[in-house]
């Protein structure tokens, strides 16, 4: 690989010259400029982004925590932090953590050790120790998603609580009061805030939940199928709310395979709206929220931090979440020709 001094002694000129040159750190003439660009493209001469951040204080680069690049949630949400910082002259290091606290945490040290200039973190849950981690941080930091008690940073989210509320009422409204929630994992704070707005819902309604409607999952389609099975294969309940699309996608693959029928014989609704809810069949209901517009607020803010325009305490940006109907859900059979109660 081509170094600074190669590009001198091509263009027969001073390596600080060069640096100028590349850098725009001093005039140089247009006959020196250009020996030095015909030098770098013969070299293909490409300049040490290491060396250029120490001069100027800056690497131009943020990082990406994200608990799971699989789920589209998460993809949605990085291409829509990404496409903000590109549009604003910096680039995205994004770090999967394969929704492991040890590796999450492993991430940031290097993240930091490449002298970001800021970081986006959507956290896995469970994470006492990386808590401790952030909270050490001095570098410009937004939460994303799941919020972090302790860690003084920007946070932006949608209304967990709330989108759970919505996605129970909406199945109550079309007359189900057997409604079964498959949630993610119970450490971390969406599954605990999306349940809450579950059980909410239910109490309005004068319904308490027994226990066994209730099954813990992760969120994933695999969990989501594996909890729908242990629902769908006993007394089935008359519609399900799963905790995010991918478990509602999940949930809808158990019920074809025992030929249950979505939406006349159960209803079914998700939380996200990623885009592959549209295209499964049949298409999911689900509480949305535009995931790239999401991931859009919190660069944005980001990068308002890192230049100064943005000062004083940490806020919270959160979102008000909205139903998105489709063809998932449906009045309960018994009550099509009847009045709600």
């Amino acid at each position: 690989m081509a170094t600074i001094k190669d590009v001198a002694a091509l263009a027969g000129i001073s390596y600080t010259t060069v640096s100028h040159v590349v850098n725009n750190s001093r005039p140089v003439s247009p006959q020196v400029r250009h020996k030095v660009e015909l030098a770098i493209a013969e070299l293909n001469y490409v300049p040490s982004a290491v060396a250029r951040s120490l001069k100027a204080q800056s690497t131009a680069t943020i990082g990406l925590l994200v608990p799971n690049s699989v789920n589209p949630y998460f993809a949605e949400l990085a291409r829509g932090i990404e496409d903000y910082c590109e549009r604003n002259g910096y680039c995205v290091i994004l770090c999967n953590s394969d929704d492991d606290p040890v590796k999450q945490r492993n991430y940031l040290r290097v993240l930091l050790e490449k002298r970001i200039d800021g970081l986006v973190v959507a956290s896995v849950g469970g994470e006492g120790a990386l808590i401790e981690s952030l909270s050490a941080v001095r570098t410009p930091m937004v939460i994303v998603d799941r919020g972090l008690q302790g860690v003084a940073a920007d946070l932006v989210c949608i209304d967990h609580e709330q989108g759970g509320y919505l996605a129970t009422r909406h199945l109550l409204e079309l007359g189900h009061r057997d409604i079964a929630c498959i949630n993610g994992p119970a450490q971390t704070s969406v599954a605990r805030m999306r349940l809450a707005g579950y059980r909410r819902a239910l109490r309005e309604y004068g319904i308490e939940a027994p226990p066994e409607r209730v099954v813990d999952s992760d969120f994933t389609s695999p969990g989501g199928y594996q909890a729908a099975a242990s629902l769908l294969d006993g007394t089935r309940p008359s519609a399900i709310f799963a905790a995010n699309d991918m478990i509602g996608m999940g949930v809808l693959r158990a019920a074809a395979e025992r030929g249950i029928k979505v939406p006349s014989e159960l209803s079914v609704i998700g939380f996200d709206d990623i885009q592959l809810s549209r295209y499964v069949y049949p298409a999911l209901t689900t509480v949305g929220q535009c995931i790239g517009q999401l991931g859009e607020m919190a660069a944005e803010r980001l990068l308002a931090r890192i230049a100064g325009s943005l000062t004083g305490q940490a806020t919270q940006q959160v979102v008000a979440p909205r139903i998105v109907t489709r063809e998932s859900t449906a009045p309960r059979a018994n009550d099509l020709f009847n009045d709600y109660r």
